[in-house]
């Protein structure tokens, strides 16, 4: 009875391969991010500060 064993067949290890040469439609850069960000934010200040929330 302890002949009858059921192996699974072995899979990768764990490695598993990312491909970084996708292409998107948007093509933003970091900086432009930041940027944008920036801007809400110091216009929410803005609004924040002369009540015009």
């Amino acid at each position: 009875m302890a002949d009858n064993k059921i192996q699974m067949p072995s899979s990768g290890g764990g490695l598993v391969r990312y491909f970084d040469n996708v292409k998107t439609k948007f093509d933003i850069k970091p900086i432009y991010v930041i940027a944008i960000i920036a801007l809400v934010i110091i216009v929410e200040i803005y609004l924040y500060k002369f009540g015009l929330k």
